[in-house]
Parts: structure tokens; C-alpha cells; sequence
């Protein structure tokens, strides 16, 4: 009986090992393509946006986003607009891989662990925050330096200048508080605003073209587009801050002390329009990917999707 009774559990622990593995690879693997399609298609304007936050504002005349763009191109072409590219083609996979799959076993350590799910100010669950907090601090730690290469690389005046590798190495931690709590309070709101349109979809609130099929939430375009430009908004001041830290340009210079001269000269949210344009195409298009990736895999190992999106 002793035995038989150890048997069961053996497979029961083997069941559940496997059951909670291949719903959390699938997620981190949906992630990891999302993170490759933003690469592809919103680097070029994730490099407008990263100049006119991260090059000194002294020069005007060149700081916009079009003087940005055509002088960009003008000078280099399509590979221009990719600079910083390929630190971003592995890191991005990974933080979005890492964002996805941490806020995913986040949420199940909470079901396991039968924590209270409550309703902060009667709309937003709190086990949606928890997830979306520890999603973002766990992209973070992938961000923080190849996030670092990618703006060093991006701000670059001078195409021919080398990159002094062992400076910037050393200097790779720059900027790493104001990632943290950039990404906590970036990947959090997008959770929680994915959660709050799925309330305005059944509630009747959201235009049926921009829902999907059974009506229960966002197409995946406008869901990752709409969700994304919201959450984007929210932290966007911290996003300049970040930039301007890991940029170089601004040695001696604290978050606070960057955060309070940005107020004054009235450019705390530098770079949105190109930013917001980005977001829509690039988030959108990786979360039609992403939703694609991640059905598929799902039916394909017959495994319950426990995702937060």
C-alpha cells in the first residue's frame, strides 16, 4: 500500500511539474517572438526617438524628430535607422521573453499559493498588479545593459568613432534604478490596461471592429497597440530620464537632477510622437505574433493558456 501510495504521488508531482513547465515555455516563447518582431519593425523609430531624448537639445535645429530622421538617412541609410540593432535582437527577445514568462509564474505562484485576489479601488485585480510588477522587474534585469549598448550605440554623432567597450562596460550599470522603475511601472499599467479594456469589451464600451470574434477583449492589433500607447504615456518621463542617463551625455547628472531640469524646460515628453508611432506599429504587429505564436503552441501540447494577456 506504502508503495503504491508513493507511485501516485511520484506521477501526480511528474503531472504537475509537466503541467505548469509547457504552459510557462510556451509563454516565454510566444515573449521571445514577440520581442523579435518589435526589433524588426519598430527599431528604426525607436532610434528616432532614442536621439532626440538622449543627444544634447543645445543644436535645435537638428533635435526634431524630421531633422533627426533626414539627417539619419541622409547619412547612412536604412542601416542608420537599425544602429543598436543587434545588442537589441538578443536582449529583446529575452526582457520580452522575461516579461511575459515572469508576470505568467507570478500569477500562478498566487493561484498555488490560493493568495486573496482583491480589487484595488473596485477595478483592478490585485493579483494582475503583483504579475505585471514582477513582469517588469524581471525585464529589467535582462534591459538594464543591453538596453545600455543599444542608446550608446543609438546617440552616436559620429558614425567612425569605435566605442571604447571597456568604458562602456564599466559604465553598463548607468541608469539601472531608473530602468527598474520605468519597466515596474511600463509593464504593470500595460497588464492592468489590458485587463481594464477586457472589462470595457463585455461591458459594451469598445467598438466591436476593434474587439475580437467572442467579443471578450481587444484584437490582438489593438489590444497590443492601444494597451501599449497607454502604458507608454503613463511612464514616458522616466523613459527621457533613462536615456538621457545611459546616453553618456549627461555624466554627472542624478535621475532627480535630469527629472527636475526636463520640467523646466518643458521636454519631459521628448520623443512621444515618434514613440507613440512606434508603439502602435511595433507592439501592435508583435502582439498578432505573439497571440499567434502562443494559440498554436498551446493546441499543439494541448495545454490551458495561462498567460496574463
Amino acid at each position: 500500500i506504502i508503495i503504491i501510495v508513493m507511485e501516485r504521488k511520484t506521477i501526480q508531482a511528474t503531472s504537475n511539474t509537466r503541467g505548469s513547465f509547457i504552459p510557462n515555455a510556451i509563454t516565454f516563447a510566444a515573449g521571445a517572438s514577440y520581442g523579435l518582431t518589435t526589433v524588426f519593425v519598430g527599431q528604426p523609430l525607436d532610434t528616432i526617438k532614442t536621439r532626440m531624448q538622449g543627444i544634447s537639445t543645445k543644436n535645435k535645429g537638428t533635435s526634431g524628430f524630421a531633422s533627426q530622421m533626414v539627417n539619419l538617412y541622409g547619412k547612412e541609410g536604412l542601416r542608420g535607422l537599425y544602429r543598436g540593432g543587434f545588442p537589441l535582437m538578443i536582449g529583446g527577445s529575452l526582457m520580452r521573453s522575461a516579461q511575459f514568462g515572469v508576470s505568467a509564474e507570478a500569477k500562478g505562484f498566487l493561484k498555488r499559493n490560493n493568495v486573496p485576489n482583491v480589487k484595488i479601488l473596485g477595478t483592478v485585480d490585485s493579483e494582475v498588479l503583483f504579475a505585471g510588477i514582477a513582469g517588469g522587474l524581471g525585464r529589467a534585469l535582462v534591459e538594464i545593459p543591453t538596453d545600455f549598448f543599444k542608446i550608446r550605440r543609438q546617440v552616436q554623432t559620429d558614425v567612425k568613432q569605435r566605442l571604447n567597450i571597456g568604458e562602456i562596460w564599466r559604465q553598463s550599470l548607468n541608469g539601472s534604478s531608473v530602468t527598474m522603475t520605468r519597466n515596474t511601472i511600463l509593464f504593470a499599467s500595460f497588464i492592468i490596461y489590458i485587463d481594464l479594456s477586457k472589462q470595457a469589451v463585455v461591458a459594451g464600451s469598445i467598438p466591436k471592429f476593434l474587439c475580437n470574434e467572442d467579443l471578450s477583449g481587444l484584437s490582438p492589433f489593438a489590444k497590443g497597440a492601444i494597451c501599449s500607447n497607454l502604458a507608454w504615456i503613463t511612464c514616458f518621463p522616466l523613459d527621457v530620464i533613462k536615456t538621457q542617463r545611459q546616453s553618456g551625455n549627461y555624466d554627472g547628472s542624478g535621475g532627480l537632477s535630469l527629472l527636475k531640469k526636463n520640467f523646466q524646460k518643458g521636454v519631459l515628453f521628448r520623443g512621444l510622437i515618434p514613440g507613440l508611432f512606434r508603439s502602435t506599429i511595433a507592439n501592435g504587429t508583435s502582439m498578432v505574433v505573439y497571440e499567434f505564436v502562443h494559440s498554436h503552441l498551446s493546441k499543439i501540447f494541448a495545454v490551458e493558456r495561462k498567460d496574463m494577456v
